[in-house]
Order: structure tokens, then sequence, then C-alpha cells
């Protein structure tokens, strides 16, 4: 049976992981057993998926990132070079906490800066953006922009990737797009 996908001689593919057509893994990475990877991804250098993972179609995984148990990236997640994520509150090295992996949802769109944190056990919203070094200790609106340590929010992002900028109405326009944006019942939409 041919492989629809690309990895790369130096990599590492454990058998029992499901790969999607068209996804590429470049060197030194190590793709786990159990494990589910959608199709159009690609894995950069050094990235480590463990088990259980899921990650959904596109995703996009930069250099040096372990994507630990209990991790799940819907589809056209933009994971940053060396981002971290967690999956026990409270690790010890000599006690086992494999039984306590908390889960955290990356949903779709959402991008995660270099070198940020995801604490375990939170949601990161619809196309939320993560600035680089951000340490995120809580769950995340859709369209959220936080940066610092604790992260905090600072504004809201288009599904484009752009700062809006609100009227005097409460709606924004994204200035690559034209989409419109506005709030409802407190929460962030794009009007269809």
């Amino acid at each position: 049976m041919s492989q629809d996908y690309f990895a790369h001689p130096t990599a590492i593919i454990d058998e029992g992981c499901i790969i999607g057509a068209g996804t590429k893994i470049w060197h030194f990475s190590h793709i786990m057993a159990g494990c589910v990877i959608g199709a159009q991804c690609n894995l950069g250098q050094n990235v480590v998926v463990s088990p259980k993972v899921v990650l959904g179609n596109n995703v996009r995984v930069q250099n040096n990132v372990s994507i630990y148990e209990g991790v799940i990236c819907e589809d056209d997640v933009f994971l940053g070079p060396s981002m971290v994520f967690t999956n026990v509150i409270n690790p010890r090295s000599a006690v086992s906490r494999k039984n306590e992996y908390k889960q955290t949802l990356v949903k779709k769109g959402a991008t995660i800066g270099a070198n940020a944190t995801i604490v375990c056990g939170n949601t990161i919203g619809e196309y939320a953006f993560i600035g680089a070094g951000a340490v995120v200790t809580k769950d995340v609106p859709a369209y959220a922009l936080l940066v610092g340590n604790p992260a905090r929010q600072t504004g809201w992002m288009s599904e484009y990737g752009h700062k809006l900028k609100f009227d005097a109405a409460g709606k924004a326009v994204c200035p690559e797009s034209g989409a419109i944006y506005e709030f409802r019942s407190g929460n962030l939409y794009k009007n269809s």
C-alpha cells in the first residue's frame, strides 16, 4: 500500500498513526502511534506528535513543536516555532500523572505565535491570535488577540490576521478581505 503523504527520510513514523493525503513531515520529526493528522498539513523540523493527538486539515506546525496527548487542533491552525503545549497542571518527576492529562482544544483558524505557551485544559477559540511568547492560562474567545505573560487580551483579529478597528456602531471591516465583524450577545462574529 503506497502512502499519499511525504515524510523526510530522517522522520520517524510509527505504525498505527493516520496521516492524510498531501501532508508533509520534515527532518527529525517523530509521529507516534495512535495520532491522527489530517490532509495537507505541514510539520516542520523536530516536531513530535504524541499518541491520541488529533490535527485537522491544513494545520501548519513550525519547527521544534511537541504536541502532547490531550491536544486537539481543528482545521487551519498555525503553531509557531518552538511554541509549547502542556498536558498536566502539576507535574512532578516522581509522581505519575498519566491519568490526569487535560485536554487542550485549538479551534479552527487559530494562530499560536513563536515561543508561546498554552497551559493545558484551555480552549483557544476560532481565529484567535496568540502573540509570540504569550503564556495562555485560561480560555480564549474567538477572534481574540492575546499577548504577554500571563496572556491578556489587547484586541480582536480578523480571519485574515489583521487587528480590527471598530467604528462607533461597533462594527469593523477586515482591510484585506472586506469582511464585516460585529458583536452579538458579547461575542464577536463575522457577518456572512
